[in-house]
């Protein structure tokens, strides 16, 4: 039930507990039940709204960038991984296998807005060793 109730809120986290427990086929009480016991075990994290910047008259240039890095002694990925999220440009970071070792997607009002991150902010980072920018088109 736990699942069902998740999978239905990741969706549309605006629905109400009466339309999951519908949805879920399980009580109302139930779905209350599982929110939050969620919320408290930290299995939900946050609640976020998707904006299509596009429709709303502010555009935005999104990028996904590989980063290669040298892993620190001790912390490995980590502590260079937090300090990149920790830029206001950057909305997701993943640490991945492969030739990179990180997947950084930022947003940026324009192309050069974004290459000016990467230059001057992403890769003079100590432990940053190389960069590949992909511009996202749709």
């Amino acid at each position: 039930m736990m699942r069902k109730v998740l999978e239905i809120l990741e969706n549309d986290a605006r629905l109400t507990p009466e339309q999951v427990a519908t949805m879920a086929g399980v009580t109302e009480a139930e779905v209350k039940k599982v929110i939050a016991e969620a919320e408290r075990e930290r299995v939900i994290v946050k609640y976020k709204t998707m904006i299509n910047w596009e429709k709303a008259g502010d555009d935005r240039v999104w990028a996904m960038i590989e980063v290669k890095m040298q892993p620190q002694k001790d912390v490995g990925f980590d502590s260079l991984a937090e300090r990149i999220y920790r830029f206001a440009q950057v909305r997701t970071l993943y640490l991945v296998s492969g030739t990179y070792d990180l997947w950084v997607f930022v947003v940026g009002k324009s192309v050069q807005e974004v290459g000016l991150f990467v230059s001057q902010k992403l890769a003079p980072l100590d432990g940053v060793q190389g960069t590949v920018t992909h511009f996202l088109l749709k």
